[in-house]
């Protein structure tokens, strides 16, 4: 926004010292001044030799007692000169005191620049005790550490959608390339590789528009009962289970929440998804269970498999990382899942908790706020 130039905080805060100090100065003359009017005559008296009916207590005979004229052409002058000396001491002293003051707030300036500028990784870190500046430059310090990770996080984000979608395109280039080449070679198998290859790029285009909704929020609220849709989750895998010979239990009791019934039955799709293709090659087992607590609904999803280090749990909500590694194969899926989960539950002002199992497997947990619409109960 363009704006006139106009003065400086440093210099109101100097005039406004400035002033104050010449208020306070005038007001003290003038309360001296008024003080000393209670034993000052109209006029300028001497005083008799001996006691008479005109002495003045505390007053000497014979002596000369000055008016209010005589007082104030003495007393005038050196009031003003102290008006002055407050004067310029209020000024000197304002504009030395409003640098001093204003000194991290010039810190928190420059800050900003070289952040608006593209360098996030500039700091205040203001040091001292914590008053009103120190915890604005703290909250500017939280913010800029938030903005620094976000920052990384798009940029790994960008750089691994651009790995996935080029993998497809350039199998599909490659095939493509082979019948031009040889047309003879244009086969069944050649049209369902392709066709695979084509629905693996869609998939993936579809969780990337899933998990920017997710993200901006732009969704309608309504009331969800989570343990209904665990179980129509549960019934869409059920063939998925079967075939990797997982077997599926579901238990809990009403979950109601507020959120779009179509991006939380997504969540809960994904966790069983995930339970299921990552699991043990035989016998496994996923437990899902629903929950009210205290001001929130949980719904926990926990699997059998291979033994997770806690640090690899941790990277699981990362755009494209899968428990059984960078690896295409029919169970990698697209490398969204848990992160368009993380999303959704982060959309609607929940905490997705995954924790590796003791024996082995996977413990997600999901925590969001009871359901209550505005304005209902």
């Amino acid at each position: 926004m363009d704006r006139p130039p106009g003065p400086s905080v440093r210099l109101k805060l100097t005039l406004s010292y400035a002033g104050f100090l010449m208020v306070a100065g005038v007001l003290l003359i003038a309360v001296v001044w008024v003080f000393l009017l209670r034993y000052v005559p109209d006029r300028a008296v001497v005083l008799p030799a001996r006691g008479t009916s005109e002495e003045v207590p505390g007053f000497h005979p014979g002596l000369f007692v000055p008016g209010r004229s005589d007082l104030w052409a003495a007393f005038g002058p050196k009031a003003a000169l102290a008006l002055g000396f407050l004067l310029v001491f209020g000024l000197v002293g304002g504009w030395l005191l409003a640098g001093r003051m204003l000194a991290p707030l010039t810190r928190i300036a420059e800050v900003t620049r070289s952040a608006g500028g593209g360098s996030l990784s500039h700091r205040v870190r203001l040091p001292g005790r914590r008053d009103e500046l120190r915890e604005l430059a703290d909250a500017f310090d939280a913010m800029l550490d938030r903005l620094e990770a976000h920052d990384a996080e798009q940029r790994r984000f960008a750089a691994n959608a651009s790995h996935e979608l080029r993998t497809p395109l350039a199998i599909t280039q490659t095939l493509l390339d082979l019948a031009r080449q040889d047309r003879s070679r244009v086969t069944g198998e050649l049209v369902d590789m392709l066709y695979d290859v084509n629905v693996r790029a869609i998939d993936l285009t579809e969780a990337l528009l899933l998990l920017s909704r997710a993200e901006r929020r732009s969704f309608a609220r309504e009331r969800v009962d989570l343990s209904l849709t665990a179980e129509e989750a549960t019934e869409t895998l059920l063939p998925l289970a079967e075939k990797h010979g997982v077997n599926l239990e579901t238990s809990g009791d009403v979950a109601p929440v507020v959120g779009s019934p179509a991006l939380l039955l997504q969540m809960t799709t994904n966790l069983l998804h995930n339970a299921i293709v990552h699991n043990l090659p035989a016998d496994g087992s996923v437990w899902v269970s629903t929950g009210v607590r205290p001001g929130t609904v949980v719904l926990a999803v926990e699997n059998t498999g291979e033994s997770l280090d806690p640090a690899r749990v941790a990277t699981f909500v990362e755009p494209f990382q899968r428990g059984t590694g960078r690896v295409h194969t029919d169970q990698a899926g697209v490398g969204l899942g848990l992160a368009i989960v993380e999303r959704i539950v982060e959309a609607h002002d929940g905490a997705l908790i995954l924790t590796a199992r003791p024996g082995g497997g996977l413990h997600a947990t999901v925590e969001l706020p009871i359901g209550r619409l505005p304005g209902g109960p």
